[in-house]
């Protein structure tokens, strides 16, 4: 459905602005434009005296659900070396499939990945789709999408799920508009309906400020890319067996409209800190990009990652890469040391987990105390040197 203006009737009274109740509407040259804040209420239909504005609502196209089976992940890959966000979905993917009384499979995608493809079985897999050929040995978004578009047409899985890393999230939306079925990103949480064999995918909405449960009831496959470090990994198990399946892709899946020239690779000593287990993160209070230089040497000393803020990546004190929050990286390290960060809640999502969480600012009402394990109330730029010192003796 959506809601739409027809420009010659509209009087630009106003009346649907002071309607709608999520400011979805804004007045352009006298005539009422509807914005992305728009959740088709109808609020504004029923407000407009001029028959202007209308639903349009379309034709709802549903799918024989009885022909779709089985819970599938995408097993990112990088390298010929499986990221651990596929072994956290297999993990959760294994709990969703049983609940279904179903198989769960991985999708590997790459060249020469063969060898790794145990790896996933090991994981509890029951199935491997391993599509291996020279033209997929990097990834190029036209072509894994073409590939993997291709293979849920044949195998028609009931469930897709993939990492919301880089990969995953640039990935599935190409693949869901091909299949013309929904798809839920970021989630947070999954489970099964009971009683109707429905996906529950839970994700934040509104800033954080609430969590909302969506399902896709007429549509197949169920699809949604989920956080990296939110579910806990699958754990090996050598003697679980199961069977690879190998797609060869036609030539019509594996040509692209684009080619790859060059890599470069990210330079940058520190670690991941999608994989740390101790994170080190900055704010806007680190005041400029030279004084993360402060964190980086807390960081090395500790034998961990630097993050940052999205107040500080947006200053420029650091690359995206380093952001922690809801739009940026979701992290679950064993210790967070928290400096110069307020604690605002897009970025309190991305960190909550972490079994233990350090804050370091000279504001005593800042919120980020309020979920800290310690806090210490006191100017980073005296605390770090402190604790650098401390920590360095003990090597």
């Amino acid at each position: 459905m959506a809601i739409e203006i027809i420009e010659q009737k509209c009087v630009g009274c106003g009346m649907c602005v002071r309607a709608c109740p999520f400011a979805a509407i804004d007045m352009v040259n006298n005539i009422a434009i509807i914005n992305d804040n728009c959740t088709v209420c109808g609020a504004c239909v029923d407000s407009c005296k001029f028959d202007a504005i209308f639903l349009r609502k379309t034709e709802e196209v549903s799918v024989a659900l009885e022909d779709y089976e089985d819970v599938w992940v995408f097993a990112e890959q990088k390298k010929g070396v499986i990221q651990s966000v596929a072994f956290e979905l297999l993990g959760e993917g294994k709990k969703l499939a049983q609940k279904r009384n179903q198989k769960l499979a991985a999708v590997l995608i790459g060249d020469k990945v063969k060898a790794i493809a145990s790896q996933l079985i090991e994981r509890g897999a029951d199935k491997v789709y391993l599509i291996d050929a020279p033209e997929l040995k990097h990834y190029q978004a036209d072509t894994y999408a073409k590939v993997l578009t291709g293979l849920i047409e044949k195998y028609k899985p009931e469930i897709v799920l993939t990492g919301a890393t880089a990969i995953g999230r640039a990935l599935i939306p190409r693949v869901a508009v091909e299949l013309k079925t929904g798809l839920t990103a970021d989630c947070t949480a999954l489970d099964i309906d009971e009683e109707k064999g429905m996906l529950l995918q839970t994700r934040p909405a509104f800033g954080g400020n609430i969590m909302a449960t969506i399902i896709c009831p007429a549509r197949r496959p169920q699809m949604a890319t989920v956080r990296h470090k939110v579910m806990q990994e699958a754990v090996i198990d050598k003697k679980h067996k199961g069977e690879i399946i190998e797609f060869k892709p036609g030539k019509d899946l594996l040509a692209s409209r684009t080619k790859l020239l060059d890599l470069i690779e990210d330079l940058e000593d520190t670690v991941n800190i999608a994989e740390a287990d101790i994170i080190v993160s900055g704010g806007r209070g680190m005041g400029k990009a030279e004084n993360f230089k402060l964190l980086e040497d807390f960081a090395k000393a500790i034998g961990g990652a630097v993050g940052a803020s999205r107040a500080a990546v947006d200053s420029g004190f650091i690359p995206y890469s380093h952001q922690v929050g809801q739009t940026g990286k979701t992290v679950c390290p064993k210790i967070y040391f928290a400096c110069g960060i307020s604690g605002q809640i897009q970025h309190l999502v991305g960190m909550q987990s972490a079994d233990v969480i350090v804050a370091i600012n000279k504001d005593p009402d800042a919120p980020i105390f309020k979920m800290a394990t310690y806090g210490v109330v006191g100017d980073l730029f005296e605390v770090i040197p402190l604790l650098i010192k401390k920590f360095s003796k003990k090597k």
